[in-house]
């Protein structure tokens, strides 16, 4: 469900205690967006599984993205974060466990770059290396 803004959205019966909204919505608040937000509680319950598994802090370097945003940082058109994915920072992460766990908890999105891994839910599986982060993947 699309929020206008993080900021109209109720905390009430909020149960994922690691994330919040701000950290999830859109950062570019341009062109007439305040912090767009996507609810999902499926992808949150599943992003709050991994935060379990991983057992510390997972940094969301990005989450939705309003069109004006994902146009900028060059997203596909048809980018799942225009809806609701994630890229979490790898920095302070075993970047094969952090994947490994991510599979555990359904991610079936799952993009491989060199500082961060990309995970979304959709309904076919997808994963992908992005340019230039293969090298860093090598076991």
């Amino acid at each position: 469900m699309l929020i206008a803004s993080y900021k109209d959205f109720s905390m009430a019966g909020w149960r994922w205690p690691h994330f919040r909204p701000a950290e999830l919505a859109c950062k570019c608040r341009a062109g007439g967006c305040q912090g767009e937000y996507w609810h999902d509680p499926a992808f949150l319950d599943a992003l709050e599984a991994l935060r379990e598994k991983v057992g510390k802090k997972i940094r969301i370097n990005s989450g939705h993205r309003c069109a004006i945003r994902n146009m900028v940082v060059g997203g596909a058109v048809e980018s799942r974060h225009r809806r609701i994915a994630v890229d979490i920072a790898l920095a302070g992460h075993d970047r094969h466990a952090l994947l490994a766990f991510a599979k555990e908890c359904d991610f079936t999105g799952i993009g491989r770059g060199r500082t961060f891994l990309h995970l979304d839910r959709r309904k076919t599986p997808a994963s992908w290396t992005y340019p230039g982060a293969a090298t860093s993947w090598r076991t």
